[in-house]
């Protein structure tokens, strides 16, 4: 008797695929799942926070340069017994307000400056959140997309094995194959139900990580729209990146500001040996009544001055002196750190750069890669049809094109987030770059 028929086709594989890159009804996409990690994201509005109190800090220190006035206020009262030479008793009250406004204080004024530059380190804090929040919605966007592909994939696998299977069994059962060919398609089988269950469980994980980020349950990431075609990195050249980074990337703007408060921190510390002058005012009122047989009281008393004060310290123990040279050698470390700083985010643009590279043509060679096993599945299964392939040679095929057309998705996903965090690297990654991977996703 002849063999039943195992006639697994492109069609039927195309539709298992497309399932995969059909968009849900009420699917999000990156833009959207952004903005509400942006207004959920427990991380970055820790940040923000943080970047918020850096101006009420920098204000703070501005009130060093500014007049201060204070008032002070006093009541009492006073009993001697037996009375003498004074009174028997006396109650006394008063009040007085005093100013002062620094003249000259070199060393306010330079708190005042570092306290300035701050706000140039805390944003550089927040704008390195951003980045960080930019990559992470990404990275977890398309990681439930790869997530759906495989496991779409290890199904649309596992029902060409159940096919392969059934076939197998029928075949045996007239005689036309042996256990062998049985035994070896439930294998097969067996093992993708448990490459099934490990696929729909790590979907699981991608989903449920997403779902924390972003704050909302149920998320339906938008695939890519066909045909894809990814952009290169523009510029194309490596060093072209690394110069972008040293001027712009977070982590060394923040070594520069560093090491700007550092010099001021050793200005600070010669203009412990500089004089202070302070105009100073004050006005008060006084005011002091009793009984006595013999003392006349006061009564009440108005007092004002107006004067200038200076404050210079001779001799301070040697504090001054080794107070500078702790911080000239803080100011070391911090030109050191801002080396370190520009080294690391150099060696990191062009690991990204590279590396984004190497994706890019990946992706190439895995669409060449589809071609050639669409091109073979056709080849075997017309074989199978003549006679001289059998169904676990179409098996094989099919399997090899699901992969294929798997690695490249996953390979499509990898390229898009790695051009993401190439931006990241040389510290040009914005909010606005999302849309340039935005418009690559189905509609």
């Amino acid at each position: 008797m002849p063999l039943t028929p195992f006639r697994p086709t492109l069609a039927a594989l195309a539709a298992a695929l497309a399932f995969a890159a059909t968009p849900a009804a009420h699917a999000q996409s990156l833009k959207e799942l952004y903005e509400a990690a942006r207004a959920y994201d427990a991380s970055y509005l820790a940040a923000r926070a943080l970047a918020d109190s850096a101006q009420y800090r920098a204000e703070q220190s501005e009130a060093l340069g500014r007049p201060s006035a204070a008032l002070r206020a006093n009541a009492g009262s006073n009993w001697v017994d037996p009375p003498r030479f004074s009174a028997g008793s006396s109650n006394s009250a008063g009040a007085s307000l005093n100013g002062s406004y620094p003249l000259f204080n070199r060393a306010n004024g330079v708190t005042i400056e570092q306290a300035r530059r701050s706000l140039a380190s805390a944003q550089a804090d927040l704008d390195s959140a951003e980045q960080d929040l930019i990559v992470r919605v990404a990275q977890g966007y398309f990681d439930v997309l790869a997530s759906q592909d495989a496991l779409n994939t290890t199904r649309a696998s596992k029902a060409a094995i159940t096919e392969q299977l059934a076939s197998a069994k029928r075949n045996f059962e007239v005689g036309t194959a042996t256990i062998t060919d049985t035994r070896e398609a439930q294998a097969r089988f067996d093992l993708a139900v448990a490459q099934e269950l490990a696929a729909e469980n790590d979907l699981r994980t991608k989903r449920i990580a997403l779902d924390q980020l972003v704050g909302r349950s149920g998320i339906a990431p938008k695939g890519l729209a066909a045909p894809v075609t990814l952009p290169p990195p523009m510029p194309a050249n490596a060093e072209e990146w690394v110069s972008v980074a040293d001027q712009q990337h977070p982590t060394v703007r923040k070594a520069r500001v560093g090491l700007d408060v550092a010099t001021l921190e050793t200005s600070k510390a010669r203009a412990a040996g500089l004089p202070t002058v302070d105009a100073t005012a004050s006005v008060g009122l006084s005011r002091v009544g009793g009984s006595s047989p013999t003392v006349s009281l006061p009564g009440n008393t108005t007092s004002a001055g107006i004067g200038v004060q200076m404050n210079w310290p001779l001799y301070t123990g040697g504090l001054t002196q080794n107070r500078i040279k702790e911080t000239l050698s803080l100011e070391e470390k911090a030109k050191n750190d801002v080396e370190a700083a520009r080294r690391g985010v150099a060696q990191g643009t062009r690991v990204a750069f590279f590396g984004l590279q190497s994706q890019l043509a990946q992706v190439k060679a895995l669409e060449a890669a589809e071609s050639s096993s669409k091109l073979a599945l056709e080849a075997t299964q017309l074989g199978y049809k003549v006679g001289v392939r059998v169904n676990l040679d179409v098996l094989n095929a099919q399997t090899q094109l699901f992969q294929t057309q798997r690695d490249l998705a996953k390979a499509r996903y990898d390229a898009l987030v790695n051009s993401l965090r190439l931006r990241q690297a040389s510290g040009q990654l914005a909010p606005t770059d999302i849309d340039a991977v935005n418009n690559l996703l189905a509609k």
